[in-house]
């Protein structure tokens, strides 16, 4: 898999503790970029999925893996393949891509299909400058969704991410 670069303890790419993989190439090219030194698919270095893997393996407390950019879809197969094997240690998976949702399904592609069907949520739009956002909740800018995959597939229609409210089992102190 060609990469950029990865964190091993990020905590802004989703919920929890999470090994995120900045994913080498980039069609994108959105101004305003965080990563720029991504967009050349032939830059970065090339990195075989087992090392990934044990960095997954590496750290107990991680709650999951993103796969960001560049754009994720350029290698959807290794990508899915990669995230496959974070779901079989029991962790989630987000996918951080500047297509749209819409786009990806109607482009009948096996291979961003099978990402698709690896994804537990897929944060998709463009970065977009003039919607830049701090308030965003893990993303770049306000068009950005948050897309809950699973709900997604069960209801056939879009169903965005809400993140879980952390009291919804606190009752408070006993009378």
């Amino acid at each position: 898999m060609r990469i950029a670069n990865w964190i091993s303890d990020s905590i802004v790419d989703g919920p929890g503790l999470r090994l995120t993989v900045f994913t080498q190439g980039c069609p994108h090219r959105c101004p305003g970029c965080h990563n720029p030194e991504t967009w050349d698919p032939a830059g970065g270095r090339e990195v075989p999925l087992e090392e990934l893997e044990a960095l997954l393996a590496g750290n107990p407390l991680l709650q999951g893996l993103t796969l960001s950019g560049g754009e994720p879809f350029l290698q959807a197969e290794d990508c899915a393949s990669l995230a496959w094997r974070a779901h079989r240690r029991g962790l989630d998976v987000w996918t951080y891509t500047g297509y749209r949702y819409e786009d990806l399904v109607e482009a009948g592609r096996a291979d961003w299909e099978a990402l698709l069907a690896a994804t537990d949520v897929l944060v998709d739009g463009p970065f977009l400058q003039a919607q830049k956002s701090y308030a965003a909740l893990f993303r770049g800018s306000d068009n950005q969704r948050l897309i809950d995959l699973r709900q997604t597939r069960t209801a056939g229609q879009v169903v965005l991410w809400t993140r879980p409210d952390p009291l919804r089992h606190f009752t408070g102190p006993e009378s």
